[in-house]
């Protein structure tokens, strides 16, 4: 046999914000409630034994993802090989054209005969080639982006 307890919720306090301690139990040493905030800390921000936060200028760099080095090539002509899975009609396709824009998930590029543009997404894409050197900028090199031609 299962016995139940009755629902006996927990007392707070409303005014300073600590729990009302049942008669007798009351804790050893008194908590004095916050006067103030403490600061602001990034992460990774050292921080003194006063508890001042130290700051350091740490430099960004922009990381090394395809749809960055893909920015740094607009306007070059690519081939890009795309796979579908669970199509029954094509499971692999090769697009050729400029490449006007990339982005986190996609891809624009347009044919240079006709003009029409194609919205390729990242998730397909298996790999692209260029006919031509590609501007590369890795990641933690501080210089302007596209100062580095791949050959």
């Amino acid at each position: 046999m299962i016995s139940q307890q009755a629902y006996r919720p927990v007392p707070y306090a409303s005014g300073n914000g600590y729990p009302e301690w049942p008669r007798g139990m009351a804790p050893v040493q008194t908590m004095q409630p916050m006067t103030g905030f403490p600061p602001s800390v990034s992460s990774g921000s050292p921080m003194t034994p006063t508890g001042s936060v130290v700051q350091v200028q740490t430099p960004q760099y922009e990381q090394s993802y395809i749809e960055n080095i893909l920015r740094l090539n607009l306007g070059k002509t690519g081939t890009f090989y795309m796979t579908y899975e669970n199509n029954r009609e094509w499971n692999a396709k090769i697009f050729k054209g400029i490449l006007e824009a990339a982005g986190r998930d996609h891809i624009i590029i347009s044919d240079p005969a006709t003009g029409k543009r194609t919205i390729l997404l990242m998730l397909n894409l298996d790999y692209a080639t260029f006919d031509e050197p590609l501007l590369y900028q890795y990641p933690g090199v501080i210089g302007n982006p596209g100062s580095s031609p791949v050959r």
